[in-house]
């Protein structure tokens, strides 16, 4: 689980946007732009390659 802290300063690196945990807590959702950066091992993986389009 991704801390509260830690969720408070991250942000979209595409729009520079804040960020909130998904329903499963398995990614970050950036509704401004539509993706959601996955978070493997308690680890987001903020790469704008990496994130998947919002279904």
């Amino acid at each position: 689980m991704v801390k509260k802290e830690l969720l408070d300063i991250l942000a979209c690196p595409k729009c520079k946007g804040p960020v909130t945990l998904n329903n499963t807590s398995d990614g970050l959702v950036c509704p401004a732009c539509k993706l959601i950066y996955a978070i493997k091992d308690d680890i987001p993986i903020m790469l704008i390659d990496e994130a998947k389009p919002l279904a």
